[in-house]
């Protein structure tokens, strides 16, 4: 997970080699799945730090989408590469209509439901998740939350999530919170 103040945003991961002459599988996180290839260079999260690496090709397959990075020609070279995050340059991120938000734009911020005349601290959103219906935020308590439950609100507009506060860090929703 990128932290809020880091100027890179991650957009992927690469999960494992492809062939034998360097070419690695990408699990996208942009929509459509190839999006990812309109961003240069990208930046690998490895564990000896973060290295700029540049995609010299690609291919879309029926299971996914495989890149070839430059100067990586042999399958060992490529393996040091699976597993890690691929980031982007915040400032690369086009601009969003209003009331739209990029993911990383709604992790940290505090989710307050204003359920049934009730308003009370449910926690802070970590993560999102894609479900295929809807979109999914992860709430886990924080400090100041009700209790310790984790909870999964769907990121419905206007049913369930009813303000998102970007400036104020926090997401009004209809939600119960025993649920």
């Amino acid at each position: 997970m990128t932290m809020k103040r880091s100027n890179l945003i991650s957009v992927g991961r690469l999960t494992g080699v492809f062939g034998v002459k360097g070419w690695v599988k990408v699990k996208s996180s942009t929509e459509p799945e190839d999006g990812i290839l309109q961003y240069s260079p990208w930046w690998l999260k490895t564990r000896h730090g973060v290295k700029p690496v540049e995609i010299d090709d690609h291919q879309l397959h029926s299971n996914g989408l495989v890149v070839h990075i430059k100067g990586v020609d042999d399958r060992d070279q490529a393996a040091a590469y699976t597993l890690v995050d691929v980031a982007v340059e915040r400032s690369q991120l086009a601009d969003l209509d209003e009331g739209d938000y990029y993911w990383h734009q709604l992790i940290g911020l505090n989710v307050y439901s204003e359920y049934e005349g009730s308003n009370v601290n449910l926690g802070v959103v970590d993560k999102l998740l894609e479900t295929g219906a809807n979109d999914v935020l992860a709430v886990k308590p924080s400090d100041d939350s009700i209790d310790d439950r984790e909870r999964l609100v769907p990121y419905v507009l206007d049913l369930y999530i009813k303000d998102v506060d970007i400036e104020n860090e926090q997401i009004r929703v209809d939600w119960d919170p025993e649920f």
